[in-house]
């Protein structure tokens, strides 16, 4: 099986890639040809998230955890995020590539469904003690074309259509002080244990952005919305915040929400990713 590592190494890329071999191109295009931003940012979102593990996660039984949203500063191994566009008139392609290696986030053990059984059976570390973590080791790549509906000085709206790709690795691990058992049963889920799974999805969006100057003066607001799905999952994504404009490109501080959620028998019933970003945006 390929790790994620390897596929974050290929996605990234290809991201790169497709921002490089454009701007090599943009030497013989004459002026009012194609236009090139490139934007590296640091986003720390804060991580939720309802984990379904299925068999033969803790023997007979598997772990359904939630993971509490957290500080990703005391957690962080490694992040790379970048974004880039190209223009060419009213039409454009934007690509978004994030990369997370979170590890130590807070988490509880909220139920266990037994194999056989009826499960689940809820139970939590604040009821019988405990503690549990997860860590969080995935890629997001966003790549989408769209149309300019409104260009001038003043204000922008982009619509967009195209894909986002999450690949996630997640594990987690618990220490209860006491073991969970089915009523009326033998069976019992041990009160040590981990599990770890893997999971990809992708999923078609639609959406939005632009901006709007405050005034006369420099400063803008950027927004972005996005919602799409494929059935059995969907996603959506919302950021706006505060950005100033210099004549090599701006400066922009965005809080941004990024969420999905499946069906309840996948890996990832629900997470939730959220915090502020902030970026310098680059202009050629």
């Amino acid at each position: 099986m390929t790790t994620v590592l390897s596929k974050t190494v290929s996605i990234a890329s290809a991201a790169l890639a497709g921002l490089l071999l454009p701007v090599a191109a943009s030497a013989q295009e004459p002026a009012g040809g194609w236009q090139f931003s490139v934007m590296p940012y640091l986003w720390l979102p804060g991580v939720k998230a309802d984990l379904k593990y299925g068999p033969p996660a803790g023997g007979t039984a598997s772990a359904n955890v939630d993971a509490d949203e957290n500080d990703v500063l005391s957690s962080i191994q490694m992040m790379l995020m970048i974004a880039g566009e190209a223009r060419k008139g009213p039409w454009l392609v934007a690509t978004d590539f994030v990369y997370l290696d979170l590890g130590n986030t807070e988490s509880k053990v909220k139920s266990v469904d037994f194999n056989p059984g009826s499960g689940p059976v809820n139970v939590s570390t604040t009821q019988i003690g405990g503690n549990a973590n997860s860590s969080f080791k995935g890629s997001v790549w966003t790549l989408a074309g769209g149309y300019a509906l409104i260009s001038e000085p003043a204000v922008s709206l982009d619509v967009l259509a195209g894909f986002r790709y999450l690949d996630l690795e997640v594990s987690s691990s618990w220490n209860l002080n006491a073991a969970v058992s089915l009523p009326n049963s033998t069976m019992n889920f041990n009160r040590s244990g981990s599990a770890r799974k893997s999971q990809d999805i992708t999923t078609f969006i639609v959406g939005a952005k632009g901006r709007f100057k405050l005034g006369q003066s420099d400063w803008f607001v950027p927004y972005y919305a996005d919602f799409g799905g494929d059935g059995s999952a969907y996603t959506w994504q919302v950021a706006s915040g505060l950005g100033y404009a210099f004549k090599w490109g701006d400066v922009r501080l965005d809080y941004r929400h990024l969420a999905y959620g499946q069906d309840d028998d996948k890996l990832l019933h629900k997470i939730e990713l959220g915090g502020f970003a902030l970026g310098a945006n680059f202009r050629f």
